[in-house]
């Protein structure tokens, strides 16, 4: 019996175009209420405007930090040697080395340039003696080694001496300080010539600090 024509659409058409069509219409549609920003990485929320300023800041930051960094440490390491200098011949306090820091050592420094010190001529004599040593003349030669003891002996007696005032004041003076090395700081400035002492000195000869 002819019953109704079946459409050629239904015989041919894609079985895969049904199997794929409840699976698009089961899938959810998800629908995002907040706006991403277009550099945000996908699937992350929108960052806050002050953090994302931090961020671009930061970014800024480090690509220029290593060059200025480093030029920037050298002006700062040029200008505090220059602020050491200039307290080194000012006595300020606040920019000497650490060797040099403290009323302890700046006591001894005084103590040390208010008197009268033999192992500061200890030089200008050394040169001396070893001019009357080079001469062949056995009589100067002679003159020259007893130079020598002389000014050892007198340079070793005026050290202990100096010393032994200096640990005396010091224990009066800074009772509950740190006094270590300051007597040692004080006999190796003794050696050096008044003029080239550094920091330069405060008081004068005599003066009592």
């Amino acid at each position: 019996m002819p019953g109704d024509p079946v459409p050629l659409g239904f015989v041919f058409r894609s079985r895969a175009k049904e199997e794929k069509a409840p699976v698009a219409d089961k899938a959810p549609l998800t629908v995002s209420k907040q706006p991403r920003d277009p550099q945000a990485p996908k699937g992350r929320p929108t960052p806050k405007r002050s953090e994302a300023q931090s961020q671009r800041r930061s970014v800024a930051n480090t690509s220029m930090t290593r060059k200025d960094a480093a030029k920037r440490q050298r002006e700062e390491r040029r200008a505090a040697l220059e602020r050491q200098r200039q307290a080194l011949a000012s006595g300020d306090e606040r920019y000497l080395p650490a060797r040099d820091k403290g009323p302890v050592r700046k006591f001894a420094r005084d103590h040390v340039d208010s008197r009268l010190n033999v192992a500061e001529f200890f030089l200008p004599m050394a040169v001396v003696i070893l001019v009357l040593s080079v001469v062949r003349v056995g009589a100067l030669q002679s003159i020259a080694l007893l130079l020598w003891l002389v000014v050892i002996v007198a340079i070793v007696i005026d050290s202990i001496i100096s010393a032994f005032r200096l640990r005396k004041r010091l224990s009066e003076r800074f009772p509950d300080q740190n006094k270590r090395g300051a007597v040692a700081y004080a006999l190796m400035r003794s050696l050096q010539m008044r003029r080239l002492r550094l920091p330069k000195p405060q008081v004068k000869r005599g003066e009592r600090p």
